[in-house]
């Protein structure tokens, strides 16, 4: 038992019955078990109980034992000058404090089920995948879950956005600059992408992203690949991007994107080059992706997108391979969509369109589910995933909840530790 759990139980209501009498043996009625407090005081504020006859309105303290009311020093804290009910797991000694003020001592341990206890504590010492893996029921999801967790994390990434949004003055388009570059850089290149795009003014961008060339020029150049050019191309971009730095005033800055444990198909330079054609293909890029009402559409931004034709015969610079354009697969493009695309749509739409919340949704369910070592988890476990909304709920409850072992605030721990019977 921990004081946590403690409070969790109380909170909802999690008895094998409610025929409570205190430590002296009168009657307590639980009127309301009050509001669950998280800051600095009571554990339960507001709460309202009946006993002797009288109905008391103040707070409730819990902890594991009485003594712990002397350990806190709560006798010398105003904060608690309010107390009506002094809960405990164990009563192991009479509080003269409270005895004194007629603040009757609740004691639960003989009204919380064991198997409960047995249950949290598989859990918090568990190994597994998930904490409850030994005990799991893919029938416990409860209704909405995966609607739930997929609007938290669209909150937190929104949050995350309106503060780069302040920081660039409001400007959607860079924030969307920034963030495609973001994914484009997969795991090993995503803050060096970022650095790269938000040390470019987008301004920049917009006035030389009809010219595909120059574009790549300028990632090129910031990169610090064009220093030593290895064939006539290569050359061209170094004039290019040497006739922009000067034009624009750009700072002498160099970033080194990492090629290291990296698929040729994914090097910086193949994925540079495509980020830069999305922007020269489509020159209101912004307005293609808010308006977007459905999944094909996103889709059709991104599939014609492919690196420039230096890069059908390269993966990098100077050395020629077989023929192969390089075109985005469509795990990629969902992977941008789900990444930047619908946190972005749903930051910009969520003040002024009430029913944003229901179309970003929608567009999740009709993506692909993500295939990775979590989902695979979770599959193993017996619950199947049919689509992007299902696979990006439990990634993100799994990081949020699973790993942090968070089983007190998990939906699923909570079915699972009301189910009274041993499995």
């Amino acid at each position: 038992m921990t004081e946590k759990l403690l409070q969790y139980l109380w909170n909802y209501k999690v008895f094998k019955h409610f025929d409570f009498r205190d430590i002296e043996g009168h009657s307590v009625e639980i009127i309301s078990f009050g509001k669950w407090n998280t800051n600095a005081g009571p554990d339960f504020l507001d709460a309202k109980i009946k006993t002797k006859g009288l109905v008391i309105a103040g707070n409730i303290e819990l902890h594991l034992r009485a003594s712990d009311w002397v350990f806190h020093n709560h006798s010398q804290d105003p904060n608690y000058n309010n107390i009506i009910l002094h809960v405990v797991y164990q009563n192991d000694a009479e509080i003269d404090d409270l005895a004194s003020k007629n603040v009757p001592t609740l004691e639960l341990k003989d009204h919380i089920d064991q198997n409960i206890l047995w249950k949290y504590e598989k859990m918090i010492n568990g190994t597994q995948f998930i904490p409850c893996e030994n005990i799991f029921d893919p029938n416990k999801i409860p209704l909405n879950f995966h609607e739930s967790n997929v609007l938290k994390k669209l909150d937190e990434k929104s949050q995350e956005l309106e503060k780069s949004l302040e920081k660039h003055k409001n400007n959607f388009e860079a924030v969307l600059f920034h963030s495609l570059a973001y994914s484009f850089g997969l795991k090993v290149n995503a803050h060096m992408f970022r650095q790269i795009a938000e040390s470019i003014d987008f301004s920049i961008v917009n006035k030389i992203r009809q010219n595909e060339s120059q574009l790549e020029a300028l990632l090129f150049g910031i990169s610090g690949w064009l220093s030593h050019p290895k064939d006539e191309r290569t050359a061209m971009w170094k004039r290019e991007f040497e006739f922009i730095r000067k034009k624009f005033s750009i700072p002498d800055l160099t970033l080194h994107p990492k090629f290291l444990r990296l698929r040729p198909p994914n090097f910086p330079t193949i994925r540079l080059s495509q980020l830069a054609d999305l922007y020269y293909r489509h020159q209101n890029l912004f307005s293609k992706i808010i308006k977007a009402d459905n999944i094909n559409k996103l889709y059709e931004v991104f599939e014609p997108v492919k690196a420039s034709e230096y890069w059908d015969f390269h993966f990098n610079f100077g050395t020629v391979s077989t023929f192969q354009p390089k075109t985005l697969s469509r795990n990629f493009i969902e992977l941008v969509i789900l990444n930047t695309v619908l946190p972005l749509k749903y930051t910009y739409h969520k003040y002024h369109n009430e029913e944003i919340a229901d179309e970003i949704l929608e567009l999740y369910k009709n993506i692909s589910p993500e295939k990775n070592s979590v989902t695979s988890g979770w599959n193993n476990l017996g619950l199947k995933v049919n689509n992007a909304l299902e696979s990006q709920s439990l990634i993100f409850h799994h990081k949020t909840s699973c790993e942090e072992k968070n089983c007190l605030n998990c939906s699923i721990g909570f079915k699972l530790l009301k189910e009274s019977s041993n499995v």
